[in-house]
C-alpha cells in the first residue's frame, strides 16, 4: 500500500499540464473573436456613416425643392423660372406601376412553379440559374436588350418600353421571393391537404401560397423598390417628355432621367428639382421597404 502510494506521488499530474495547453488556446479563441467582432463593428460604423452623411446631404438640399409646385407644375423649359415635377411623377407611376402589373403574375406563376413542381426538373435549374443571372445583371444591358428588339423595331420611345424593361429587373427578385417563401411551409401542411382530397394545383395556389401571401406580397414591394430608381434603362427606352402625357405609347418623363438631367443642368431651379425629386425616391424606396419589413415581421408573429 505504502508503495502504491509512493507511485501515484511520482507520477506527473496530467491535469496541470492539460490546463495551460487550454487556456492558451481560450485565450487565442478569445482574441480572435475580438478581433473579428472590432473590424465588423468598424465596418458597420464606417457603413452607417457614409449612408447617414448621404441622407443628411439628400435632406439638407432637397428639402428646399420640395413644395406645392413641385407636385402640380410641369418641367420648366431652359432658362425659364420655378416649374415643378408633375408630368414626372406622374410619368413614373404609370411606367412603375404598369411593370409590377407585368412582374407579379409571372415572378408569381413561376415561382410557384419552382417550389411546387420543379424539385428535379431540367426546367426549374435552367429558371433558376437564369434568374440568378438575371438578378445581377447591369440594368444597362436590359435597357440596350429591351432598345433592340422593341424601341428599334417600333421606331419611337415609349413608356411600355419603359415599363417591359424594368420588369425584366423585377421578374427575378419576385420569382426568388416567391420560390424561397413558398419553400418555408411546413411539409405537414401539403400532407395534410393532400390527406383531404385536394388536387396539386389546388394545394399549391390555395394552401402554400396563401400561408405566406405576405412574404408573396413583400417580394413584391421590395421589387417595386429595386425599379423605382432606375435610370439607365429608361434612357434607352422611355426617354423623356417635357410635357405631360399619359399615352404609355410615347416617349413620357420620369423621375429617374429628368433628376439625371437636371442635376447636371447649369440652372438653379432644375438643380433644386433634381434635389427634391431625389428626395421624394429616396423616401418613397424607405416607405416600401419598412412597409414590406412589417408585413413579413407580422406573418413571422402569428
Amino acid at each position: 500500500m505504502i508503495q502504491d502510494m509512493n507511485e501515484k506521488l511520482n507520477m506527473p499530474n496530467n491535469d496541470a499540464n492539460v490546463k495551460p495547453a487550454i487556456n492558451a488556446v481560450y485565450r487565442k479563441r478569445l482574441l480572435m473573436h475580438r478581433i473579428g467582432i472590432t473590424l465588423s463593428f468598424l465596418a458597420m460604423s464606417l457603413g452607417l456613416f457614409f449612408l447617414m452623411w448621404i441622407l443628411f446631404t439628400l435632406i439638407v438640399k432637397g428639402v428646399g425643392g420640395i413644395d406645392l409646385a413641385m407636385f402640380t407644375q410641369t418641367t420648366p423649359a431652359p432658362g425659364s423660372e420655378g416649374g415643378g415635377l408633375m408630368n414626372a411623377i406622374v410619368g413614373s407611376l404609370f411606367i412603375v406601376g404598369a411593370a409590377v402589373l407585368i412582374s407579379t403574375p409571372i415572378g408569381v406563376f413561376a415561382g410557384v412553379y419552382l417550389a411546387e413542381y420543379g424539385e428535379v426538373s431540367w426546367l426549374a435549374k435552367t429558371t433558376r440559374f437564369v434568374t440568378d443571372i438575371m438578378l445581377s445583371a447591369p440594368s444597362i444591358v436590359i435597357g440596350l436588350f429591351i432598345y433592340a428588339i422593341y424601341v428599334a423595331n417600333v421606331q419611337h420611345f415609349s413608356g411600355w418600353a419603359g415599363s417591359f424593361a424594368i420588369s425584366l429587373i423585377a421578374i427575378p427578385v419576385v420569382v426568388r421571393t416567391t420560390d424561397n417563401m413558398l419553400n418555408l411551409v411546413p411539409t405537414s401542411l401539403r400532407e395534410a391537404a393532400f390527406a383531404l382530397g385536394a388536387p396539386r394545383w389546388r394545394v399549391a395556389t390555395f394552401v402554400r401560397l396563401r400561408a405566406v401571401k405576405a412574404g408573396v406580397i413583400t417580394g413584391v414591394l421590395l421589387s417595386v423598390a429595386r425599379i423605382s430608381g432606375e435610370t439607365a434603362p429608361l434612357l434607352f427606352t422611355a426617354l423623356n417628355n417635357q410635357f405631360y402625357s399619359a399615352d404609355m405609347n410615347a416617349p413620357m418623363a420620369n423621375l429617374p432621367v429628368v433628376i439625371y438631367q437636371f442635376a447636371m443642368s447649369p440652372y438653379d431651379n432644375w438643380r433644386s428639382l433634381a434635389w427634391g425629386g431625389a428626395l421624394l425616391i429616396t423616401f418613397s424606396v424607405l416607405a416600401l421597404n419598412i412597409l414590406s419589413r412589417t408585413l413579413f415581421n407580422q406573418k413571422i408573429n402569428h
